[in-house]
């Protein structure tokens, strides 16, 4: 590679590596099938990469000319494994080790697919490592040309200056396309670009190469559905729609379907119909939080609410229900659409709500691609129930409803919301169940479950049940305008099915969800070998592969100061994302913030050092620590009570001071350094181990998390060059 520009050419491969970074999460987790609930497989790939090229700068092959044909090969993997998996629907299954039918974390759509003696079982940390292995190997061509570039600039300030600007470009750029819901086709244009730049446009091969590789972006981004569908890029998945049946997938996984509200779907309407037979006060004003297409928003309206705030995080979706919905329900002037997320909405809202839902809020989605949480981890919790209970009048209702898979989670649902509402929650299971054990299967259930703060509000309802009635749903709704539903025996007619309540055990079930522990869909604190352990033991290996077989371990000592570095940073910028998602929302909009901030606060950081460098690194490793531990004894909590504005500034202090000592650190030590290739592949290569690390969260919860990252900053210190 000629290095006549060299600080031009850092700029560009720092943007083309954060960028592509970017996008491979999205396009891989859309493509391959339960990805998305690994998109930190994709990250770390991306970082592993970059690490081995980093180390391997020196070297005299240009590994750079392998990574189109790289990347074409990997998109090809992917648009494989999709038809694989879709074209034998009936004899291939991915699986997750027992998570399909008893797990002990759960992800859904494995359901739909159960691991059985006549399916050929792909196991899911395959599938991860070996897409693991193809996205590294695409990134050590970058991390070389990284290297090289680095090596090329004295000032290694400056050239580390040069490196945060281009990623922070990279952030801003991606930014503004996921804001305008542009599709692959259009991000992999600078991609390509700038990878022919770097390998050599001239080449026949690489043109080859070039070309291979973005048309199978494109078939992965619009080709892979059946006919018929119509595909939208949102900020969050991809999101696929048949017009004529009114079904939305995301990223290949069901999701919702707009639904003839009325004539179907009546289990939406089984609040209000409750609430009317029993004699009990109609509700007016009613908050939907997952209100999706409309369905839900359709049945409140249907059932007499004056005002409905309807909120949806995902924008796509909700234009979809605009526009596409049967019942028109967000073209009544009653309702007020809100984009945002759930918890954020909630803690903010100034009204006082007859009714609250949680709709099916189940986002099938990582909020990003740093930490294991779910868009919807943060709306069941302890604390979020609490703002809820304070959006609602006093003799509100809260409901949530979903097939929750799994009678522990039900039980956790159910004992949460008597813990916070201070009132027995009445828990209907679809069709009728009379008792759900926490090892009971709710898969092809439909739970719902009401709570109020004021215990006269449910009695009547439960009143009706204790006399040995039960209440009957019909299919039409429209049957129920001529008769109360409350009787012993089901109505004349056909259509009609029964719902009363089931009695919950909650035994054992002392774990409940917190703001600190959102793990709803994990049974216990632990790291579930299958598939979580499976696939880290699977990303060490490699990555100690890789490492050794392409880095030059034997010639170069690596740097231990850095690479703990690395992996302190990681876990800080992983606490970070959650935090700042907890109290502004999981929405992309924030992560985005959240990313370009961390890299504004490394920059101010530089500027310092360049300004005035330290002599003595301890002040800044000691404020470094304290931070961290300040952050991990203060609850997140504590900020959520605060006015809007203090509890901005206070959260920002909070979160970006140890970034900043953080970035004094590196910066002065990356200032002296003899090989920044080395030096700064060390740092990557440490950050592999403080993605694996983040995995410790489910059994510390996110504030113990930070005294990992304190030992790790520790070790830094302890292991830093002794320099005269």
């Amino acid at each position: 590679m000629s290095l006549r520009r060299p600080q031009l050419e850092l700029f560009l491969i720092s943007f083309l590596i954060l960028f592509f970074e970017l996008a491979a999460i999205r396009w891989y987790a859309s493509t391959v099938v339960f990805l998305t609930f690994f998109t930190n497989i994709v990250l770390l790939a991306c970082f592993l990469g970059m690490s081995v090229g980093l180390l391997s700068a020196s070297r005299p092959f240009d590994f750079m000319r392998a990574a189109l044909p790289l990347a074409a090969l990997g998109f090809a993997a992917a648009v494989a494994v999709y038809v694989l998996y879709w074209g034998w629907a009936d004899s291939v299954s991915i699986g997750l080790g027992g998570q399909e039918r008893s797990p002990q974390l759960i992800y859904f759509g494995a359901e739909y697919r159960p691991a059985d003696p006549s399916r050929w079982v792909i196991p899911m940390w395959a599938v991860a490592g070996t897409f693991f292995l193809l996205i590294a190997l695409t990134f050590v061509g970058l991390g070389q040309a990284m290297g090289r570039a680095f090596q090329a600039i004295p000032d290694r300030l400056l050239a580390y200056s040069i490196d945060i600007a281009g990623s922070l470009t990279g952030i801003a750029a991606f930014f503004v396309m996921s804001y305008f819901e542009l599709p692959p086709t259009v991000w992999f244009v600078p991609i390509v670009a700038a990878m022919l730049y770097f390998a050599g446009w001239r080449s026949p091969l690489q043109l080859a190469a070039a070309a291979t590789a973005y048309v199978l972006v494109a078939i992965g981004a619009h080709a892979l559905t059946a006919q018929g569908y119509y595909i939208y890029w949102s900020p969050y998945y991809r999101v696929s729609l048949n017009p004529i049946s009114g079904s939305i997938s995301t990223n290949g996984i069901g999701h919702q379907h707009m639904l003839q509200i009325g004539k179907q779907g009546p289990a939406y309407f089984l609040p209000y119909l409750l609430t009317r037979d029993a004699g009990g006060r109609p509700f007016k004003n009613v908050m939907i939080i997952g209100a999706g297409s409309g369905n839900d928003v359709s049945a409140a309206l249907r059932s007499g609410a004056a005002h409905v705030d309807a909120v949806e995080i995902d924008p796509r979706i909700n234009a979809i229900g605009r526009a596409l919905h049967p019942n028109r329900p967000y073209a009544d002037p009653r309702v007020s659409v809100h984009l945002d997320d759930g918890r954020s909405f909630a803690r903010n809202a100034p009204a006082k709500y007859d009714l609250a839902i949680y709709a099916l809020v189940d986002s099938l989605v990582l909020h990003s691609g740093y930490s294991s949480l779910r868009l919807e981890n943060f709306l069941f919790t302890r604390e979020a129930m609490a703002d809820i209970k304070r959006t609602l009048a006093p003799d509100g209702v809260f409901a949530m409803y979903n097939f929750y898979r799994q009678g522990w989670v039900v039980g956790r649902l159910a004992k949460l919301a008597e813990e916070v509402f201070g009132s027995k929650p009445l828990v209907i299971s679809l069709p009728y169940r009379s008792r759900i054990a926490p090892g009971d299967s709710q898969i092809d259930h439909f739970t719902v479950i009401l709570v109020s703060p004021d215990p006269a509000r449910l009695k009547p309802i439960w009143q009706r049940f204790e006399k040995g009635e039960s209440y009957w749903i019909n299919h039409d709704v429209g049957e129920h305008a001529a008769f109360n539903a409350f009787r012993r025996t089901a109505p004349p007619g056909e259509g009609w099915f029964r719902a009363a309540p089931a009695l919950v055990d909650t035994a054992g079930l002392d774990l409940l969800p917190s703001d600190d522990w959102p793990q709803l869909y994990l049974r216990s604190r632990e790291i579930p070998w299958s598939p979580v352990g499976q696939g880290m033991l699977t990303v060490a290996v490699l990555s100690i592969a890789l490492l050794a077989l392409f880095a030059p371990v034997r010639r170069v000592r690596p740097n231990w100061q850095m690479f703990f570095l690395g992996a302190g940073f990681m876990l800080l910028e992983t606490k970070a994302v959650v935090h700042m998602a907890l109290l502004f929302g999981s929405t992309w909009l924030v992560n985005s913030i959240v990313f370009f901030a961390i890299l504004a606060m490394i920059a101010c950081a530089n500027f310092l050092v360049l300004r005035r460098p330290p002599r003595d690194l301890l002040p800044y490793y000691a404020l470094l620590i304290l931070a961290l531990l300040v952050n991990a004894a203060v609850p997140m909590s504590a900020f959520l009570s605060l006015a809007p504005g203090l509890r901005t500034v206070a959260s920002c202090l909070v979160v970006f001071l140890p970034v900043f000592f953080a970035g004094i650190v590196f910066a002065s030590a990356f200032r002296a350094s003899e090989r920044p290739d080395v030096d700064f592949g060390s740092n990557v290569a440490g950050i592999i181990l403080g993605g694996l690390s983040e995995q410790l969260s489910l059994v510390l919860g996110f504030n113990l998390l930070l005294l990992v990252a304190v030992l790790y900053y520790a070790a830094s210190w302890l292991l830093r060059p002794r320099r005269a």
